[in-house]
């Protein structure tokens, strides 16, 4: 029973932690709509667009169609793309920092207001988990093959071994359950991986801000003095000035 509960915890909170977040924005024609995420050095992320058809009986018209670019911190582009209704792009990140995707559509008369659905993913959600699940279902189905014929040959052969054959037949329930479990631990042990990375990585970020604030608080100092230093300057040379004049004058 305790086991049956840790299961379904672990793959409600598997199922939870894979869950995507697509993001669906309007775009007016004329307009330009651009979208940011932070993404970290040596990541995979991929973004998958398109736009959604306002008439699922009709097709999709001409003139819903827009133009994305996407570009690197330095302003590099890394994909560019015009007049589609859908899309991908896939790249490693080379730098930290904020990467941008801009989505425009040419200027219509009247204004036309498309809906674009966005989904935008990175780090461990970008993985391909179907195609780990493929290859694991593929590597169940020929493990479950091979015990099939070892029972055939064992029923064959060895027919007073019912116990060990009631083994085989209970190991080929247990396999499919177990590769589910496995393909969920594989997910968590991803997930955690990159939220202990990212602690890493914020940690970073917060000495490099620390060592910011320290040096920028370091120079508005020297700025402060020195701006004191010229006012009391400038004021004792007006003094000296005043003084000057007014011994010219004879008036002290």
């Amino acid at each position: 029973m305790i086991l049956r509960s840790v299961i379904m915890v672990v793959v409600v909170v598997g199922i939870l932690s894979s869950a995507s977040q697509a993001l669906r924005f309007e775009l007016q024609s004329g307009h330009t709509k651009c979208i940011s995420e932070d993404i970290k050095s040596n990541s995979m992320t991929v973004g998958k667009y398109h736009v959604v058809n306002p008439s699922e009986a009709h097709p999709l018209p001409d003139s819903l169609k827009f133009a994305v670019r996407v570009t690197s911190p330095q302003g590099n582009s890394l994909h560019t793309a015009e007049k589609v209704e859908t899309g991908q792009f896939a790249f490693t990140a080379a730098e930290d920092g904020d990467y941008m995707a801009c989505f425009w559509a040419e200027d219509h008369s009247p204004q036309i207001i498309m809906t674009v659905d966005f989904d935008w993913r990175s780090g461990v959600q970008a993985k391909d988990w179907s195609n780990v699940a493929k290859k694991g279902q593929v590597d169940v189905y020929n493990l479950l093959k091979f015990i099939e014929y070892l029972s055939f040959y064992q029923l064959r052969f060895r027919q007073k071994h019912i116990c060990s054959l009631h083994l085989w037949h209970q190991m080929l329930i247990a396999l499919p359950f177990g590769f589910v479990m496995e393909l969920e631990l594989k997910k968590l042990y991803d997930t955690v991986t990159s939220i202990h990375e990212e602690m890493f990585y914020l940690r970073e970020r917060e000495e490099e801000m620390q060592a910011l604030n320290q040096a920028t608080t370091s120079k508005m100092f020297w700025l402060s003095f020195l701006s004191l230093f010229l006012c009391l300057s400038v004021a004792g040379i007006q003094f000296w000035h005043l003084k000057t004049f007014f011994e010219k004058k004879k008036l002290i």
